[in-house]
């Protein structure tokens, strides 16, 4: 069952993730291709979710767990945050830091030998410095950009950041229930992504954020 729900939010968040990327092809918005990578990301977590929770956790897995959820979603969030609000060298930066972060996901070592379902924390098998080091800065960071954003254009977009805080909330709290779980994982996923997504879209209508 675990499996079948983290399955199903990796499929919901890959799709809002293609309509983000169908979205930039047309209006050539850099912040929607920011967006796009973000939900992308989240759904090779959700993804890695459920090869773990179906076939047991292996390295593989467990690097692209990490590398989605706990590298790169919340830095890529907050870097189309940065592009929608007029701040063109988020686009640059993400690049270079998607690459880095990458390369940590690949070549870190990890400590001890994962087996079975359970969800593995990060703390057991990985050293402070340099992944798990990264990952809190560029989720601090990133996390702040949107919620910053969010809450001092809030006037000028109501819904569509109300939205965002809502599903940057979400997010935090299915973080904070990975300890009990894929099952209380995964739907938290699936939520913050319909959050974040419509966020990202709904204040398309209304035009775009001056600098």
């Amino acid at each position: 069952m675990e499996a079948l729900l983290a399955f199903a939010a990796a499929l919901v968040t890959l799709r809002l993730s293609g309509d983000l990327l169908g979205r930039y092809r047309r209006r050539r918005a850099p912040e929607l291709l920011a967006w796009s990578a973000a939900l992308g990301a989240y759904a090779l977590a959700a993804a890695a979710l459920a090869w773990g929770a179906a076939a047991g956790w292996n390295d593989t897995a467990f690097r692209a767990y990490y590398l989605g959820g706990g590298l790169l979603t919340a830095a890529l969030l907050g870097s189309g945050s940065l592009l929608l609000n007029g701040r063109r060298w988020a686009g640059p930066l993400a690049l270079v830091y998607a690459g880095l972060a990458i390369g940590i996901a690949v070549a870190v070592p990890l400590d001890g030998q994962l087996s079975g379902t359970e969800l593995p924390e990060a703390q057991d098998v990985l050293a402070l410095w340099p992944a798990r080091a990264i990952a809190i800065a560029a989720n601090s960071l990133g996390t702040l950009a949107v919620v910053g954003i969010a809450l001092v254009t809030i006037r000028r977009r109501p819904v569509g950041n109300t939205l965002l805080l809502a599903g940057v909330a979400v997010a935090a709290v299915g973080s904070g229930l990975a300890g009990l779980g894929v099952g209380a994982l995964a739907p938290a996923i699936a939520l913050a992504s319909l959050l974040l997504y419509a966020g990202m879209v709904l204040p398309r209508a209304g035009g775009r954020l001056r600098p």
